[in-house]
């Protein structure tokens, strides 16, 4: 009898230890911790908790890239200001991304091709002309700097906002 309790006492011991270590795991794999992991809308939930009623947005996110760069941002916004603003000042930033080739061109920075000579061997990008055309407009639009000459990269605090815009596009 005193065995079985000290098994039992073992068993219990480890559940809570493996409970803690899988709680962990789904934070660091971008879930919410605890409770908010049924919360569908967790993150709305908390921006609802800390605008006090207000109307505001908010786009956040963490990513790892596949050459192991990682970012991590949050950004928010009031509703009532942003609809005040002279919205003229966001064209050129959005209008830098609407041509497939600039999409191309950030897809691949991101994924770490990022010289002028990675770049132009990308198939479809057109000439040499073409790219660094693209290029200037996405180095006009925020989108890209560079970091030295021919290397560019999404300027990090960019990084989180283009992949929310790409999200916010699909249908």
């Amino acid at each position: 009898m005193a065995n079985e309790r000290g098994l039992a006492a073992r068993v219990a011991n480890l559940e809570q230890r493996m409970t803690a270590v899988e709680s962990r795991e789904r934070v660091d794999a971008g879930e919410p911790p605890g409770n908010e992991r049924t919360d569908r809308f967790w993150a709305l939930n908390g921006l609802r908790s800390r605008t006090a009623g207000a109307s505001a947005v908010l786009f956040t996110g963490r990513v790892e890239l596949p050459d192991g760069r990682e970012y991590e941002w949050q950004q928010g916004a009031d509703v009532g200001a942003m609809l005040d603003a002279d919205w003229e000042a966001a064209a050129p930033p959005l209008a830098a991304l609407g041509h497939r080739v600039r999409l191309t061109l950030l897809q691949e920075v991101l994924a770490g091709r990022c010289t002028s000579a990675e770049l132009a061997a990308v198939e479809g990008l057109g000439t040499t002309g073409q790219l660094y055309h693209h290029i200037r407009e996405l180095v006009a639009g925020g989108w890209l700097r560079s970091i030295a000459r021919g290397r560019y990269e999404v300027p990090p605090n960019r990084v989180i906002a283009l992949l929310v815009i790409l999200a916010a596009a699909e249908r």
